[in-house]
């Protein structure tokens, strides 16, 4: 079969298998400009909206991507050459299916061109700029939930608030444009995995501008929206396997593809004044309060993928799935859910938090996904405080049990070491890997040095049971290895 190269002119000569848009792209207006096209906005908010856009009448939507890091250059070599179009693979053990989404209608580099970027985010077409940054992209020392205006980024942009590097200078100045030139501000819809999301980026902004401008900042804070939304799907890295798998199986050349499990789900706080896409129309919840849904997402889904991956890895595992499929490291996952999560988490409306946590393994252990535990394991400086750290102060307030979120610290912090049992390395990408791995190797078997980061642990660093249980832990992890000192969690935590 001879493979087709993806870009607008092969839209009419797809397999028949695989559907394209079916849309006129060229009448769709970007008026959502989304910062950070990776692999989760394709293959999640980009594809609500294509399954919108190719419904009548929804013409005033389309997105603009923009990439602000260097790394991006890739993604903007990738989609300018294929006019913006990608392909989404959906996984699962029943097969693969493919789609070509096409609602990211442009791609715009900011090094290349920061004040046409700037101009974009200014123009008056902008209704909604979304974002999926990272959870360490808010600048928040995760201690105390204050704004890290220490931040390198951050005392550049205050210092050049015209040629801004970092998403808050971006935003910042193309809002002060949009001020000065009589214009309502866009509505800021953060897709990240923080708990209340849209408020940790009001407070955050707000932080960031009332240093910069005071007058704007409390502009921002009468008139700028920033709706709280949960987000929800397993998306590993694109591989060179996975542009093999699109070009054997299905006969495209795309230079990066998204792969993703079959299950979806966003749910979002109805907050835009300056209008919004019908997600609803498409599968989307619209809702007055994000923050059940999204307390329990993040404390099972991302909490959970926090404790199978790092012991994962020290068990020399490289998917989820081979992970869930080792009997202690499932019994670990089910048992923390169970017994020191669930009891913290509030009713949530539809929802059945047994069938939750069933569904949780089901696509955990999902074979076709093939994701990382790199991946899961990636920014734990800023995954953990967000995911597991919440859970852990919640039960020392009301007395509960902490084993199994402590061993997951320990594990993590056994990880920053840098190599495993048998040496072998220990991959870490992280903001703060130098720091981290020097107070791992510091500290070895002593949690101390790396729990002293107050701007991680905060109080927690002083908390006795907290302490001496991930010390326990860790001790163990180091003296009889991590197969033992996982039996020895399972068989004896109360």
């Amino acid at each position: 079969m001879m493979a087709i190269a993806l870009n607008n002119a092969a839209l009419d000569h797809l397999p028949p298998h695989i559907p394209g848009p079916g849309y006129d792209r060229g009448m769709h207006a970007p008026s959502i400009v989304h910062i950070g096209v990776g692999g989760f906005f394709r293959s999640h908010q980009a594809l609500y909206l294509d399954d919108l856009l190719r419904l009548p009448g929804h013409a005033q939507w389309g997105y603009c991507g923009v990439g602000l890091l260097a790394h991006d250059a890739a993604m903007r070599d990738a989609m300018l050459a294929q006019d913006c179009l990608y392909t989404l693979v959906e996984r699962s053990a029943h097969g693969d299916s493919a789609r070509v989404v096409g609602s990211l209608l442009q791609f715009m580099y900011a090094p290349d061109d920061p004040q046409a970027v700037l101009e974009k985010l200014a123009d008056p077409g902008t209704r909604i700029v979304s974002l999926t940054i990272t959870e360490g992209g808010y600048y928040v020392n995760q201690g105390d939930g204050s704004f890290d205006a220490g931040h390198p980024d951050i005392v550049h942009d205050l210092a050049h608030p015209h040629t801004p590097r970092c998403c808050f200078g971006y935003l910042a100045e193309a809002l002060a444009r949009r001020r000065e030139r009589g214009l309502a501000p866009f509505t800021v819809m953060s897709c990240d995995n923080l708990q209340s999301n849209g408020d940790v980026a009001r407070a955050m902004l707000l932080a960031f501008t009332k240093l910069r401008d005071p007058a704007l900042s409390a502009w921002l804070a009468e008139h700028c929206a920033f709706p709280n939304s949960m987000v929800d799907r397993i998306t590993p890295a694109t591989t060179d396997e996975h542009r093999l798998l699109l070009r054997q199986k299905f006969g495209l050349v795309d230079a990066w593809p998204v792969m993703a499990e079959p299950f979806k789900s966003w749910v979002i706080e109805d907050h835009f004044p300056g209008g919004r896409p019908a997600w609803e129309l498409v599968g989307a919840h619209m809702t007055d309060d994000v923050l059940p849904y999204e307390k329990m997402k993040l404390r099972l889904l991302n909490a959970g993928h926090q404790s199978l991956c790092y012991i994962g890895m020290l068990l020399a595992y490289e998917y989820a799935h081979e992970a869930m499929a080792d009997a202690d490291i499932r019994q670990l996952f089910s048992t923390m859910m169970d017994i020191e999560v669930t009891p913290l988490l509030p009713a949530v409306d539809g929802i059945d938090l047994t069938d939750y946590k069933r569904t949780l393994i089901e696509r955990f252990a999902n074979p076709a996904v093939g994701d990382q535990l790199l991946r899961i394991g990636t920014d734990g400086s800023a995954r953990m405080p967000k995911f597991v750290l919440p859970s852990v102060r919640d039960q020392l307030e009301r007395g509960g049990p902490i084993d199994f979120l402590s061993f997951t610290v320990a594990c993590w912090f056994r990880y920053l070491n840098g190599s495993d049992e048998q040496g072998r390395p220990l991959i870490l990408i992280d903001p703060l890997a130098a720091q981290l791995r020097e107070l791992a190797l510091r500290g070895a078997a002593d949690p101390g040095p790396l729990l002293s980061l107050r701007e991680l642990f905060g109080e927690l660093s002083e908390a006795p049971r907290f302490v001496g249980a991930v010390a326990d832990a860790l001790a163990r992890l180091y003296r009889d290895g991590a197969r033992a000192a996982l039996l020895h969690l399972l068989t004896t935590a109360k």
